[in-house]
């Protein structure tokens, strides 16, 4: 026996969701990687952002607190199609690597200030003890700043990777082979779009619990090694 959902004089087909769920594997690959990419990039560029806006010399903070103005006021949207777009020009690249590195300046941006609010948050008197038995800048920063600034970045640090998740969607517009663009493409080709979109709709919301759960563990354990 059949059994479907009817909304007005739609009809939708809800119990067909599990035959489909394989064609969208390789989507969901493309998204892991996408994030993944764009959250390693994002790391690296902000952990080195961070630490040029916290400078006390101009020619080092001006460019970065320019490059997070510019980011953070400017649509994710714009700057992928300004990396497949425009600079297919100059570099030719890959949809992939278009998304990729936009999405890691993009979330390079955003974790910037990230770092920076935590290691501004630690008492300036942790570094001035530092300093005062030896250490150098960096090695202060490593040892005793860093650590602790992590520790507080956690948090929104996760928030930013989810984001980071659902942001990779947008690479269906440069023909990226994700999930959105994967649910669209059946949907349109089977006549069931809206059962499409609810397995992609799966597959983030699958996503995301798993990030939750890495990052919340992470926060947990170094919750406890400060007991």
């Amino acid at each position: 026996m059949t059994h479907i959902v009817s909304l007005g004089q739609k009809v939708y087909y809800f119990e067909r969701i599990p035959e489909f769920i394989p064609y969208f594997l390789p989507a969901a690959a493309m998204t892991f990687k996408i994030t993944a990419a764009g959250i390693a990039i994002g790391l690296f560029l902000g952990l080195l952002t961070a630490f040029l806006k916290i400078s006390n010399y101009k020619i080092l903070s001006a460019p970065a607190g320019f490059y997070v103005y510019v980011i953070r006021g400017t649509p994710l949207l714009l700057q992928i199609w300004l990396f497949y777009f425009g600079l297919a020009r100059i570099l030719p690249m890959e949809g992939l690597t278009a998304a990729a590195f936009a999405l890691g300046l993009h979330n390079g941006g955003y974790i910037a200030e990230i770092f920076r609010g935590a290691i501004i948050s630690i008492d300036k008197g942790q570094m001035e003890a530092a300093r005062s038995l030896g250490m150098t800048y960096l090695k202060a920063m490593r040892r005793i700043i860093l650590p602790q600034a992590f520790k507080r970045s956690i948090p929104p640090l996760g928030n930013q990777f989810i984001i980071a998740l659902k942001d990779s969607s947008l690479a269906s517009t440069i023909a990226v082979p994700e999930l959105l663009l994967k649910s669209r493409q059946l949907g349109s080709s089977n006549f069931l779009m809206m059962e499409m979109l609810t397995v992609a709709g799966i597959f983030y919301l699958l996503f995301t619990t798993v990030l939750y759960i890495f990052v919340s563990r992470i926060e947990y354990r170094l919750q406890v090694s400060d007991r």
